[in-house]
């Protein structure tokens, strides 16, 4: 399937982990040499982030994007999935 650049904003992401809806495309990294899309840029989770001065950006790698929909861009990002599981970092 392809897509314009413009399109690929206009598309919500979707992590199929937990299907928790991540945004939308906020900009693109392109290898420069090969002129391929290397990964997808999303803001940060967050809307009033900006007010308190904190930007972030979420980066998917291509290959983790499963599917390119009409509508949505499925990605599987089991880093991004949140759990209510205790885990001790002490050690």
């Amino acid at each position: 399937m392809l897509a314009k650049t413009s399109e690929l904003r206009e598309r919500e992401v979707i992590n199929i982990i937990d299907g928790k809806k991540l945004g939308f495309t906020s900009d693109l990294e392109i290898d420069p040499i090969t002129g391929k899309i290397i990964a997808l840029v999303l803001p940060a989770p967050g809307r009033f982030r900006w007010l308190l001065g904190k930007t972030g950006e979420v980066i998917i790698p291509w290959r983790q994007i499963k599917k390119l929909g009409s509508d949505v861009i499925l990605v599987e990002l089991p880093d991004q999935v949140e759990t209510n599981t205790y885990v001790d970092l002490s050690h």
